[in-house]
């Protein structure tokens, strides 16, 4: 089950996207099936039939948004966070390759279009939770255990 968890700009960023579909998008995407529907066959009416199905797509959204945005809680940083890993923490990681990666714990619904976010449910999430600098963190995958070095932690201030 997905934790139901979101950081402020998560948060603001949703409440923006379904303000824009709302009083934005979607008034225009009805305008367009307005007039499609008024130049007569709607069967054969590509105009018609395109922006009705984004219409219904919006709307998928729009009732989406709604819903999370109710369920879910907002994580603001607090002092007490400091030095370990927690939700909303930039960490860096570093494994015995070198190889080096840098993301954010972030909620479910902000990781969409972000190569530097990751879900505060994954396996790699899990393992950092509660660290420090300098301890070496086992993560289960698919091809065994896989072991980094959490280089740094860092948490965005309001």
């Amino acid at each position: 089950m997905r934790a139901k968890l979101i950081t402020r700009d998560g948060f603001e960023a949703l409440k923006k996207e379904l303000d824009y579909l709302w009083r934005e998008h979607r008034p225009e995407i009805t305008r367009k099936v307005q007039w499609a529907a008024s130049l007569g066959d709607r069967s054969e009416n590509a105009d018609y039939q395109y922006n009705k199905k984004l219409l219904r797509q919006i709307d998928r959204r729009v009732r989406y948004l709604r819903r999370c945005l109710g369920e879910l809680t907002v994580v603001d940083y607090a002092p007490e966070q400091e030095g370990r890993v927690f939700f909303g923490a930039w960490v860096e990681i570093e494994n015995e390759e070198g190889e080096i990666k840098r993301f954010r714990i972030v909620g479910y619904d902000e990781i969409f279009d972000r190569k530097d976010y990751i879900s505060i449910d994954t396996p790699m999430a899990r393992a950092l939770l509660k660290k420090q600098v300098d301890d070496e963190v086992e993560v289960q995958t698919p091809h065994g255990p896989a072991y980094w070095v959490i280089n740094s932690i860092e948490y965005p201030r309001p």
